[in-house]
């Protein structure tokens, strides 16, 4: 006799859990509610601090410099200057006299004037993951390790994307784009660091954003090339993502669909942001080979990351290489290829460059590292530092 109540039980919950996912699945289809499950931008993640009290994140006094920037549409980007620490050292006693916090022109601080009037200066424009702020999670431990390689000439650009944090509008994909070719805009005519001196760096969805901000400018009359380019934990695109993404690796969104492929192929049709980053990186790369310009593009990724699978870097190379050649290549080409030209790093993992007479295509894959955790580790100082000096010898 107690069989029957326990069946029932689990019959109602199965029909609770399935209409649950249903319901989900409507509201996905909805504009606002896929936004908010895309971006994630109304989740802070900075535990009541203030981001414009950058010491209460570990930062030096003015080693940070909060401020906005303005887009082409007159919204405003909430954003960061970083200095890098030797440059602070050198200057402590200075920008410690300073006024701390919020800069409503940015123009008037000794940080941004250390920036604007060193030739020998470098930025890293910096391109966050869905959720939280510049502030939150692994993004402070990142800036470090960004600045690392050159403690004394290595500045860090950060910003909110629209509807992040202090940051005007509501995310979408041709706003995310506007907000990037904005903060590069600003760091160009503004701060007066030309693109060969800029280096583009996302993680997560920011690369999804840094790849459209740097086929956007390559794709220009003339052509604009940064020092280069790096993405950590890039995806395909984001129709490819959903179908294999879980939350916290556990939980999958429509994964359980992508069995039924007349069933996704439906569902895909309802997806507004697409992302489609595997096309943006073959015009990209076409684009430089074809302008004859010097470019440089590494993909890191770790094999233990829970959110996006390793694969999509694997995806994104191939694209990449094959978008260098005139016909591309066939798999048993590429594979041989790949053969002889990996290198097997033992528990560090694996790397693998492409080099043709413009360009330097990089994947790493490494063995651990998760979502966020790597954006903090030596190999992201390693590769910053690779790419400033491949772009310019002479650097120090």
């Amino acid at each position: 006799m107690w069989v029957y109540p326990l069946v029932k039980y689990a019959s109602l919950a199965a029909a609770l859990v399935a209409g649950f996912y249903l319901s989900l699945l409507v509201l996905l289809t909805t504009a606002t509610f896929q936004g908010h499950v895309v971006y994630l931008h109304k989740i802070q993640m900075t535990w009541m601090k203030h981001l414009n009290i950058p010491e209460t994140f570990g930062f030096l006094r003015n080693q940070v410099t909060p401020f906005t920037i303005e887009t082409s549409e007159g919204g405003k980007l909430y954003a960061w200057h970083l200095l890098p620490i030797e440059l602070y050292r050198q200057h402590e006693s200075e920008l410690i006299a300073e006024p701390s916090g919020f800069s409503a022109d940015i123009s008037s601080r000794l940080a941004f004037r250390l920036l604007r009037d060193d030739p020998d200066a470098r930025l890293v424009i910096h391109m966050h993951g869905a959720a939280g702020t510049v502030a939150s999670g692994y993004r402070v431990p990142n800036y470090r390790a960004l600045m690392a390689g050159q403690p004394r000439k290595i500045h860090v650009l950060t910003f909110d994307y629209r509807g992040f944090g202090h940051s005007s509008g509501v995310p979408s994909e041709s706003g995310l784009i506007l907000d990037a070719i904005s903060a590069v805009e600003w760091a160009v005519n503004t701060a007066g660091t030309p693109p060969s001196r800029i280096l583009i760096f996302g993680q997560s969805i920011g690369t999804a954003v840094s790849l459209a901000v740097s086929e956007h400018f390559a794709l220009q009359s003339p052509p604009v090339v940064f020092a280069g380019t790096i993405l950590v934990a890039p995806f395909v695109d984001v129709a490819t993502l959903v179908a294999t993404y879980s939350v916290a690796g556990i939980i999958p969104i429509l994964a359980p669909l992508a069995r039924y492929p007349r069933v996704f192929a439906y569902l895909r049709t309802f997806i507004y942001d697409k992302w489609l980053s595997q096309e943006r990186i073959t015009r990209y790369v076409r684009a430089n080979e074809q302008n004859n310009e010097k470019y440089q593009t590494t993909l890191i990724h770790a094999q233990d990351d829970w959110d996006i699978p390793w694969q999509h870097t694997e995806t994104l190379f191939r694209q990449a290489v094959n978008a260098t050649t005139t016909q591309g290549l066939s798999n048993d080409e590429f594979e041989e290829r790949e053969k002889s030209a990996k290198i097997d790093l033992g528990a560090a993992g694996s790397v693998m460059e492409w080099r043709t007479k413009n360009g330097i295509i990089r994947k790493e894959i490494l063995k651990t590292g998760l979502h966020d955790v790597v954006m903090g580790n030596p190999v992201i100082s390693l590769a910053v530092m690779r790419v400033f000096a491949t772009a310019d010898p002479s650097w120090k």
